[in-house]
């Protein structure tokens, strides 16, 4: 399809032996061409000047907020500055909340402050705060079988570790807390919730993060404590005394009103209806400058989608880069993209996001019909030489794709190494300086493969199936 033919390395020919029974390998060129991408972005990809841009120019960027509107201009003109042939904008309605203060501090018997953070969309404290013994619970589960009598009138205390891994496994059981400990917490009858922060470091930071919010009728305080201030409450009710905590909290919650999805397009020269999907998400947390979370992952997608469209013709079918907006409040832009463009999920070959910070990508994961696998095999051929192993197929792309794959759309997985990931996330601490340069190329390198070959191939990828429970 290019205009001249690219050298394979012998290593890459010798992958493209085949048995009868598979599928047609993707052609010589296509993966010759991938190839040259790939070393191009190790050697000259420079997405650290995008999360740099982001994170200096506009900062904090909670859906529905100031940061927010800035973020969606920025997104607009870096796209059209990068080279897309088509840069536009979606608008999606949002639940809106203004953060105020939140102070927290043990009263008796050792009377000392804590440091706590507001959970997303948290209620505040009656005038002049409120004051409650706390009752210890060792994960959400134990505060939903615990009688009413234990709660009422006393601030719930979840008190459930997260576990450091680099796959970020420890998340899932440990956010638990995070999105159902305040609905658990009010239908007991409690003051308030505090919880220990859904985070993996050792550091004075709280983590904010978003809970259920819907349908609770009477909702109550919730906080999030820095994990040495966990440790701390956790020592005092290890004395065998009553600990009682004074909370002062003011928050605001207001009309939804309107955040976008900022979509930009490298249109296919032949197929151009087709669409490979490529994402990360625009919005963040308003504690830091959403470096990591998930301004690298906006960087990534961007600088792929540039080095494509320097190529000398555009790909088969379309590359779309979609910059979810309000993803931390609950997928919002994801949900809404798909609702409205429903009747065109058949059109998308796959899709895949970029939303685990900036380490390096050390594994890659699929969800393919099986008939599909020898193209993630060959892509594979490609990404080894980065320090990639080949995962499963049970991928769900990221948290907004999962919600394409959710309709049959299959994806691919690049996971970064994550050991660190939730020292950081959604924390004061999630900044620029946390953005390794090196690794931002190693992720563009392995990015450019997938969605170079998933655009130019010319068979798709069938669907997956879905669960029709």
């Amino acid at each position: 399809m290019f205009k001249r033919l690219l050298p394979l390395t012998g290593s890459l020919i010798a992958a493209m032996v085949f048995s009868a029974a598979q599928a047609k390998p993707l052609p010589r060129e296509d993966l010759s061409v991938a190839e040259v991408l790939r070393d191009r972005a190790l050697e000259s990809s420079d997405a650290y000047s995008i999360v740099e841009s982001l994170t200096v120019e506009v900062g904090p960027r909670r859906a529905g907020t100031e940061g927010d509107r800035r973020a969606v201009a920025w997104a607009q003109k870096k796209m059209k500055a990068l080279g897309f042939d088509r840069v536009y904008t979606e608008q999606v309605e949002v639940p809106r909340w203004v953060r105020g203060h939140a102070h927290a501090e043990v009263i008796a018997p050792y009377p000392q402050p804590l440091v706590v953070t507001s959970l997303g969309y948290g209620v505040a404290t009656p005038e002049g705060g409120l004051s409650a013994e706390i009752v210890e619970f060792a994960d959400v589960e134990a505060l939903l079988k615990a009688p009413s009598e234990q709660v009422k009138g006393r601030i719930a205390f979840v008190n459930k570790r997260m576990e450091k891994a680099r796959t970020g496994e420890g998340y899932g059981p440990a956010v638990q807390g995070r999105s159902r400990g305040m609905r658990a917490a009010a239908t007991k009858g409690a003051a308030a919730l505090l919880l220990r922060s859904v985070g993996t470091d050792s550091d004075r930071f709280a983590h904010t993060g978003m809970m259920a919010i819907e349908d609770i009728e009477n909702p109550v305080p919730a906080l999030a404590l820095s994990a040495p201030d966990a440790n701390l409450l956790e020592a005092m009710l290890g004395r065998g005394k009553p600990v009682v905590v004074k909370l002062d909290v003011d928050n605001t919650r207001l009309a939804d009103g309107p955040s976008f999805n900022v979509i930009g397009e490298i249109t296919g020269r032949k197929q151009p209806e087709e669409v490979m999907v490529i994402g990360a998400h625009l919005d963040s947390w308003d504690e830091g400058t959403g470096a990591l979370d998930d301004g690298a992952g906006v960087a990534i997608v961007l600088e792929t989608a540039r080095l494509i469209a320097e190529l000398p013709d555009r790909p088969r079918r379309t590359l779309r880069v979609i910059l979810f907006g309000a993803e931390e409040i609950g997928l919002v832009g994801a949900k809404q993209y798909v609702d409205a463009h429903r009747h065109e999920l058949d059109n998308i070959i796959a899709v895949s996001e970029s939303d685990f910070g900036a380490g390096k990508i050390w594994r890659f994961d699929t969800r393919l019909p099986e008939n599909k696998f020898d193209i993630a095999d060959q892509m594979m051929q490609l990404l080894a030489p980065l320090g990639i192993e080949r995962g499963n197929n049970a991928s769900s792309g990221g948290p907004d794709s999962s919600v394409f794959v959710a309709e049959g759309v299959p994806a691919f997985g690049l996971y970064q190494d994550g050991t660190d990931y939730f020292d950081y996330h959604h924390t004061p601490n999630d900044t620029l300086d946390k953005v390794d340069p090196e690794n931002l190329r190693q992720n563009v390198a392995a990015w450019v493969v997938i969605s170079f070959l998933a655009a130019e191939m010319e068979g798709d990828l069938g669907r997956i199936p879905t669960n029709t429970d």
